[in-house]
């Protein structure tokens, strides 16, 4: 499985941006799919999570009511919409898949290379 992130950049407070993931292979149906972020000194962390099918989703606290997931499984994509961006969303934001489980970083088994989103206060 192969994950390649974009949509990443500048922005400033209270913005958005559109988040796309393109994964490679006919199992993309298969998988969960989800957001994991990691700012510079910190570890990576969930974000937020979307079952094979699409009909659950699981967000972080943080980006709850502000970030919405969403998947094509037509297209082979994963979305994450962001709305309302603060400076602490500042991150290298990666597209995850998991075989088992959405709802924490621990469970994601394949990454792709991250986009970086830089909110400006």
């Amino acid at each position: 499985v192969q994950l390649q992130a974009s949509g990443g950049g500048l922005v400033q407070a209270g913005g958005s941006l559109r988040l796309s993931c393109l994964v490679s292979g006919s199992a993309f149906s298969r998988y969960n799919m989800g957001w994991l972020r990691q700012a510079p000194g910190k570890e990576r962390e969930f974000v937020a999570g979307i079952s094979r099918g699409g009909g659950m989703t699981y967000y972080a606290d943080s980006v709850k009511g502000r970030f919405t997931i969403s998947r094509d499984n037509s297209k082979n994509t994963v979305n994450l919409q962001m709305n309302g961006l603060k400076p602490e969303d500042t991150a290298v934001y990666y597209c995850g898949a998991a075989s088992r489980g959405y709802t924490s970083s621990t469970l994601y088994d394949y990454w792709g290379q991250g986009t970086l989103v830089t909110v400006s206060s």
